[in-house]
């Protein structure tokens, strides 16, 4: 059985950008015709926690997205998945025969709502498994103790700031076994997350060459991830992160789909590595390295003292009138060796100047003039 399928087919061509509300997907659950459709609960604020699940095969299989208001990737990814899965093509008969795959595309509606990583109550929900203090976390739980998932695929978006180890390459997609005790020791559920992940990665290598990473495994109870790993269900962390030029992750949400499929499909042959964690370590770990924008050679002048130097322009993420601004802030000054930028430009020794003066404060945001070149750090 290959990977094949038309990208563009299954593409849900009614979400795309970065904000993603439950109003925007609530239609696409209700009209879905291939799965059976439950509400597992209800947010903070009241709005449904849904599930949907297709298949009637033995390996169970439960994923969720935004669990992070502000992280949308994966819930674009979700969709299309369900197209595919609406497909009579051969990967899409052979997944419903094998698998039965629970899904809740939004764990997190009210922080959908406004843009936010956290819920309601100003609770990240990825930090309440051992509280459970929070509706949204108990309702995935009780899913979890119910399902009794085989693989668990916990979703999500990291920043542009992470890149693949020192190879100067972002990371575009990146992939982690959860610890499941504070030694990051590996028992044989990591181990079966481990295996998955290198299958992972091999399909991934196909499509985006070493812009693969590994994410950071320290141990932390309160996680959804270490939590699940440490009761029994192997669980995979799967991050979307930076494409060249793709801040609203249109293409990124095509390199998560194959990331799914490829878990899917591995977990259904139940494949067993050698030398899985050798190859697991070998996935550069994220560094946090990557800039947005660094502006080169900039001439400044600070207490009448002028010099050349560098300085960082990083976006922040910013609900205006229901659409995400992206509103560049100056991030750093200095020699930035040993940081990569996603655009990096050459000021050629033009004078910066802004409404303050001459020289870039962090924090501030990054309008300012350089020589005689206005320059507006905004993406709409």
């Amino acid at each position: 059985m290959n990977y094949c399928y038309d990208v563009d087919k299954i593409y849900e061509s009614r979400l795309h950008g970065r904000y993603i509300r439950l109003s925007d997907i609530e239609p696409l659950i209700i009209g879905n015709q291939i799965a059976h459709r439950e509400i597992i609960g209800t947010s903070v604020l009241g709005r449904p926690l849904y599930s949907l699940t297709i298949g009637n095969g033995p390996t169970r299989i439960l994923m969720w997205s935004q669990m992070h208001g502000n992280e949308t990737t994966a819930t674009k990814a979700i969709f299309d998945f369900l197209n595919l899965m609406a497909s009579d093509s051969p990967l899409s008969n052979f997944i419903h025969k094998q698998t039965t795959i629970c899904i809740i595309p939004m764990l997190n509606p009210d922080g959908g709502e406004v843009y936010t990583r956290e819920n309601a109550n100003s609770i990240d929900i990825n930090r309440d498994f051992a509280d459970l203090s929070q509706p949204e976390s108990r309702a995935l739980r009780s899913v979890v103790d119910s399902f009794k998932p085989s693989l668990c695929l916990n979703l999500h978006d990291q920043r542009t700031i992470f890149g693949v180890g020192d190879t100067g390459r972002p990371a575009t997609i990146s992939l982690l076994a959860p610890a499941y005790n504070a030694e990051c020791e590996f028992n044989d559920v990591r181990l079966h997350a481990v295996d998955i992940i290198v299958r992972i990665n091999e399909a991934l290598q196909n499509v985006v060459p070493g812009m693969v990473g590994r994410f950071d495994d320290s141990f932390n109870s309160n996680c959804a991830g270490d939590s699940f790993q440490h009761l029994g269900f192997p669980t995979v962390l799967i991050e979307a992160g930076h494409f060249p030029n793709d801040y609203q992750r249109e293409i990124v949400r095509r390199y998560f789909l194959l990331a799914l499929v490829s878990a899917i499909k591995s977990k259904c042959d139940n494949d067993i590595v050698t030398n899985g964690i050798t190859e697991y370590m070998r996935i550069p770990q994220n560094k946090a390295n990557y800039y947005d924008i660094v502006y080169r050679n900039a001439k400044i002048s600070y207490d009448g003292i002028e010099k050349i130097t560098n300085f960082a322009v990083q976006y922040r993420e910013e609900l205006s009138e229901d659409r995400i601004q992206f509103n560049g802030y100056i991030a750093e000054i200095g020699n930035l060796s040993g940081f990569f930028a996603h655009k990096e430009i050459d000021a050629e020794g033009e004078l910066f100047s802004n409404s303050t003066g001459n020289c870039p404060i962090v924090g501030e945001p990054a309008f300012f003039s350089l020589g005689n070149t206005r320059i507006d750090n905004r993406l709409f």
